[in-house]
């Protein structure tokens, strides 16, 4: 069977609309599961205990009067257990890189400090480099009360200047419903 010219040029045109709208997330790489991130941070732990934090419209008023967009209203929690003690927790969220979404996991000791961050996947072409153990390490032992802004106590990562500066912001607000959570009884 011969295709005319039109027919064949219309072929073309729809091959040529598909390739242009294929999804281009071609780089995008997973790292860790939930599990594999929650064990790295919390080694010790012989359980994790699924929790929810709700915060109520006072707790919402007072993230943002501190300067944090807690997103939602509802946090999913996991609660590293060793022997019926707390030994911290571990939240998962995403952000948006530049365009795709990056997955994370922040480790917070029970005493409200930053223990360990994890990157599980990255989906973005460039700027991988922000899950690199030195960048992650900035912000181990930092609490609320720090900044956790990038340029003032979060360093840059030429080339994945959104990445980190999401990520940084996710973790910012992390840190701050756990820290809240914390201070009303919610988590203990």
């Amino acid at each position: 069977m011969q295709v005319g010219p039109a027919i064949g040029a219309g072929i073309a045109g729809v091959a040529v609309v598909s390739v242009a709208l294929a999804p281009t997330s071609a780089f995008a790489v997973d790292y860790l599961s939930v599990d594999q991130a929650s064990k790295l941070i919390f080694p010790d732990a012989e359980r994790f205990e699924r929790r929810e934090i709700v915060l109520d419209e006072a707790q919402m008023r007072e993230l943002a009067g501190r300067g944090v967009r807690a997103r939602s209203q509802r946090w999913g929690v996991l609660e590293a257990q060793k022997a019926g003690a707390t030994l911290g927790f571990v939240v998962i969220d995403e952000v948006v890189g530049k365009f795709e979404l990056i997955t994370y996991a922040v480790g917070i000791g029970p005493d409200g400090a930053i223990r360990q961050i994890e990157i599980l996947s990255y989906r973005e072409s460039h700027g991988y480099e922000i899950r690199l153990p030195a960048w992650r390490r900035q912000f181990v032992g930092k609490t609320a009360a720090a900044p956790l802004k990038l340029g003032e106590d979060i360093a840059n990562i030429s080339g994945a200047t959104l990445s980190c500066d999401h990520v940084t912001e996710g973790v910012r607000r992390i840190v701050a419903v756990v820290d809240l959570a914390r201070r009303s009884g919610a988590l203990s």
